[in-house]
């Protein structure tokens, strides 16, 4: 079969809700500056009537990814859970905009559809208050055979493996991937995803269900129990038919395979904003390379160019032009 996506994505539907506000608004509504919260859809309600003017944007993690991959000219597609709700086609409309194929069937009922609240500070700290809500309703029957099967790669963020379903979800895609001789990656998210996984992250990297590893050099750690780094990548390199990519912030990234360790560095950056997205946009360069058949260490060098541009202004969406970034660097 001919492929007719670059990329995949199997990830959290979340609408980033986001707004400039002041101390005095954290303090009056008990919000934990700095920190990202859970929160129930109640409480979802409240804030999103009392937050003042706000910017409204699809997000989640492997949204981002493959927002990232589409504007750096990757045919890509996402797969996730929203309610047939006002922010739901938000969502829907707003990653079609960016070229991203989504049409995954909206929840008819049952929770709202998922949301972050990005409080910005003066100061340029951000706090979020996040409600998972319709994106853990994700379920094995969201995944259209057809679909997998035409795309080179199917990339599953880490943050999802929390609901049962929507593990059966991940496992269908990457059987059905595999069967159509495509490659299938993970990114681990978060190192406290991680902590809560990491016996079952290690199984699906050891029974064969992937290809391609994302992490940073703390999630790296947290997988192998380790707080030496090299110890972490010698740990990797013994994975057989695994490629890892590692990122280490400012110290740039590693491809790893096997005995074979490739570093790049990082892009250079005017002034640190916010790192949110750093690792999304890093990933979705690095699969946009692989897309246009790129040895791996360009691919890694366009991540790190998609990266070093997310993490210069506040928001987790590129406003530059990537593919005129990638071109200035050579790629």
């Amino acid at each position: 079969m001919t492929a007719s996506l670059d990329l995949l994505v199997l990830g959290n539907a979340i609408v980033d809700v986001m707004a400039r506000t002041d101390e005095a608004f954290l303090v009056r509504e008990g919000v934990h500056k700095g920190a990202m919260q859970l929160i129930d859809e109640a409480r979802a309600e409240h804030l999103f009537q009392v937050m003042g003017p706000a910017t409204v944007i699809s997000g989640g993690s492997g949204a981002n990814t493959a927002v990232g991959a589409a504007l750096l000219g990757a045919r890509a597609g996402f797969i996730g859970k929203v309610r047939d709700d006002e922010l739901g086609r938000l969502f829907a409309h707003d990653l079609n905009a960016t070229g991203v194929r989504f049409g995954v069937a909206p929840a008819a009922e049952g929770p709202a559809t998922a949301r972050c609240f990005v409080l910005v500070t003066p100061d340029g700290e951000r706090t979020m208050n996040t409600y998972l809500g319709a994106c853990q309703g994700l379920t094995a029957a969201d995944v259209d055979e057809d679909t997998v099967k035409g795309a080179r790669h199917v990339y599953l963020e880490g943050y999802l493996w929390d609901p049962p379903a929507a593990k059966e979800a991940f496992r269908k895609a990457a059987k059905i991937a595999h069967g159509a001789g495509n490659k299938v990656a993970l990114t681990l998210s978060d190192a406290f995803c991680v902590d809560r996984y990491r016996d079952e992250f290690l199984g699906l990297i050891r029974d064969g269900s992937l290809d391609i590893l994302f992490a940073n050099i703390h999630e790296l750690k947290s997988l192998y129990q380790t707080a030496d780094a090299d110890t972490a990548l010698a740990a990797l390199r013994q994975e057989r038919g695994l490629l890892g990519v590692v990122t280490r912030s400012e110290e740039g990234a590693l491809v790893v395979s096997g005995d074979d360790i490739k570093p790049v560095p990082a892009s250079p950056v005017r002034e640190v904003v916010d790192t949110t997205g750093a690792g999304d946009l890093f990933a979705a360069g690095f699969l946009a390379g692989l897309a246009r058949g790129l040895d791996h260490a360009d691919c890694a060098r366009l991540g790190a160019v998609a990266a070093a541009e997310v993490i210069s202004h506040l928001g987790a969406r590129p406003q530059a032009d990537l593919k005129a970034l990638a071109g200035e660097a050579g790629l």
